[in-house]
């Protein structure tokens, strides 16, 4: 009898830990949302790459590989002078840069009301640390993205 009461401990962890993880299991629907939270902001990364790349080739006063060069440095004005920057080439840098910062900031106000207000915050950040740490989720997760991508190209 005194054998048996040794594994008494070990049943109750094992319950215990079997309780918290079914409270931890990520539903088919939690999968869902989260990845078509991941997909419309994939999405909007890249119009907004899509954009800032438009801007770039057809700006007038500055060539791609210009933007480039001087993109860099823009924060320093003794570098600017150094690659004889005009104020006009300053002025449409900046303007791109001023577009991307919009677009960034938009993304990462859509991202946290999806997570927040789609999903909910707590079934978020379940579902992405069960992404990372269990590999038939993930897998089920990179089945439903390839789905979502596939109809984002038609």
């Amino acid at each position: 009898m005194k054998k048996y009461l040794k594994f008494l401990p070990v049943l109750f962890l094992a319950v215990i830990f079997s309780e918290v993880s079914a409270q931890d299991a990520v539903s088919d629907e939690e999968l869902k949302k989260y990845a078509i939270v991941m997909d419309s902001i994939d999405n909007m990364k890249k119009d907004l790459m899509e954009t800032i790349s438009e801007m770039v080739k057809n700006n007038e006063v500055i060539s791609g590989a210009r933007y480039n060069e001087l993109s860099k440095i823009i924060t320093d004005e003794t570098k600017l002078a150094a690659a004889k920057a005009t104020p006009e080439e300053i002025a449409a840098i900046k303007e791109i840069i001023k577009a991307k910062d919009e677009g960034t900031a938009k993304i990462q106000e859509t991202f946290k009301s999806l997570a927040t207000d789609y999903i909910g915050a707590a079934s978020f950040n379940k579902v992405k640390k069960a992404i990372t740490e269990n590999a038939e989720i993930k897998s089920k997760y990179d089945a439903i993205m390839a789905e979502l991508k596939a109809e984002d190209s038609e």
